[in-house]
């Protein structure tokens, strides 16, 4: 499905309100004067407060298993608001809170 595509300022969260935020990002290719996000970007976790009985369990990083199909940057896949990843180590999802709204892809 086509949608706005992510780039390094988007507010991205793990479900436990913990902040994701991408270490690396495309600098060849920007939209609202700010670098896009590929699927092979890590994405760091800070603020996790994810706990097992006790045990805490926080989400470190992010891993990306969808992104969009049709359009790439340097070869790799870019970024949607509607991209699903999950965290690890625990596996739980995120949510993509805000990005840009005047590019999209699919």
């Amino acid at each position: 499905m086509p949608g706005y595509l992510l780039h390094s300022g988007a507010t991205v969260s793990c479900m436990h309100a913990g902040q994701a935020q991408a270490t690396v990002s495309n600098p060849r290719v920007k939209v609202s004067g700010q670098p896009i996000v590929t699927q092979s970007a890590p994405h760091s976790v800070s603020g996790c407060s994810f706990n097992i009985s006790g045990t805490p369990s926080p989400c470190v990083t992010v891993q990306w298993v969808s992104a969009a199909l049709r359009v790439k940057a340097g070869g790799v896949a870019v970024l949607l608001q509607d991209s699903q990843a999950t965290c690890v180590p625990n596996g739980t999802g995120v949510q993509i809170i805000n990005t840009q709204i005047r590019v999209r892809g699919s």
